[in-house]
């Protein structure tokens, strides 16, 4: 695979606190230079970007994140109020004390109430594998699964680790046939990219892709 055809599951991410306007413009035009998949931003700043790039973007955006313990009603709401605004795809974060709890039910049944609110646009599952045990992975790719998300993805980037690859291969195990994998965080050389890529993820969230890609 080239590295044009990286971009294209390159999810340019900017999520920092301290992130600004200038910030945020610089990856939207990175964004529409390379062609990557999308960009994935602080909610505070999609209406703006939507309204200064309209549809030479796609913007992704980040609900209960990155904690995961808001309530669902307040995730639905985060995440309809997005969509309004302009956000082509949604990247929740699961409720983490339920997965320790093994209440994978509650966990199911947040992320049905997601995917009923995205109202068909691009749903991706955080579930933070750092903080988990690969029993509870599984659990969760079967929740992923049943609820019909599009995606689960490793990490919110803010965690105690980011992305790795055997988390995608076993994610790649237990997943339905209709769920991607996207692995965030823990890019750091070219080399790591391309290793996450053939390990089974479709997108990649990362805020140096590009500039590792062109090192």
């Amino acid at each position: 695979m080239t590295k044009e055809e990286i971009y294209g599951h390159i999810d340019h991410t900017l999520l920092k606190p301290t992130s600004t306007w200038d910030m945020i413009q610089q990856i939207c035009e990175e964004s529409i230079q390379y062609k990557t998949a999308s960009i994935c931003i602080p909610p505070a700043f999609v209406k703006r970007v939507h309204d200064k790039y309209g549809d030479q973007i796609n913007i992704c955006t980040v609900i209960g994140f990155p904690l995961g313990y808001n309530t669902t009603e307040v995730k639905v709401f985060e995440a309809k109020k997005a969509i309004e605004e302009g956000a082509g795809e949604i990247d929740m974060v699961i409720n983490i004390g339920d997965a320790k709890d093994h209440n994978f039910q509650a966990i199911e049944d947040e992320i049905k109430a997601l995917r009923a609110a995205c109202d068909g646009k691009v749903l991706k599952v955080i579930i933070e594998t750092c903080y988990l045990t690969d029993e509870e992975k599984i659990a969760i790719c079967k929740c992923v699964t049943n609820a019909k998300a599009d995606y689960i993805k490793t990490s919110t980037g803010f965690g105690t680790a980011g992305a790795t690859v055997p988390d995608v291969e076993l994610f790649k195990k237990h997943i339905g046939p209709d769920v991607k994998i996207k692995a965030a965080g823990g890019m750091k050389t070219k080399e790591d990219i391309y290793a996450f890529m053939d390990a089974g993820a479709d997108r990649l969230g990362t805020s140096s892709g590009i500039k590792l890609l062109n090192s």
